[in-house]
């Protein structure tokens, strides 16, 4: 929208951040900062794309292809990692969720949207502790110093792998609190 009245995108913005996140959600500080940021960095992307002033920008203007100009942006240019962009996608699907329901005349936009997947990424192996490295982990906090005194594993079995010498560290239960909970 290029005119002097304002767009669908700024309440639903604020809603989006004030009552969905905050309010319903309960999302972190954390989370709502990363969102916030996500969507600074889309609408200065927005700006600069295609001229038009952040106050101006409607939903009809986040449309699929400059939403994924803007996450090759991430990567390429800013240096991102996949995990982040995946993060910063993440953001826009859940406000495009939200304005879903809130402007069913953008659905076709918002669809579009929404249809951009996660860029899939190798994820590091998880591999067992060898018997050196499970001692050095174990004896590494100082428990004559507070943040050191936490209870270690509780009642817990450390077992080798056949022929490997690695170790398995396996906690039986754990009190919460409120009973016992089983966890591996």
């Amino acid at each position: 929208m290029t005119g002097s009245g304002m767009t669908a995108l700024a309440p639903t913005l604020q809603a989006f951040f004030t009552d969905r996140l905050s309010h319903q959600l309960g999302a972190s500080a954390h989370t709502i900062a990363a969102y916030r940021d996500t969507w600074r960095l889309l609408l200065a992307f927005t700006t600069a794309r295609t001229n038009i002033a952040p106050t101006n920008i409607d939903i009809a203007d986040l449309d699929a292809p400059l939403v994924g100009e803007f996450l090759n942006h991430l990567e390429s240019e800013r240096g991102n990692s996949t995990r982040t962009r995946n993060g910063r996608l993440a953001a826009i699907h859940s406000m495009f969720t939200f304005a879903a329901l809130r402007h069913p005349e953008h659905a076709e936009t918002i669809a579009r949207v929404l249809a951009i997947p996660p860029k899939r990424y190798d994820r590091p192996q998880v591999t067992n502790l060898s018997r050196a490295e499970v001692t050095a982990l174990l004896g590494a906090p100082d428990r004559s110093a507070l943040p050191g005194c936490r209870p270690r594993l509780g009642p817990s079995v450390v077992s080798e792998v056949e022929g490997e010498g690695d170790v398995t560290v396996v906690q039986e239960s754990v009190e919460d609190g409120g009973g016992t909970t089983q966890r591996t």
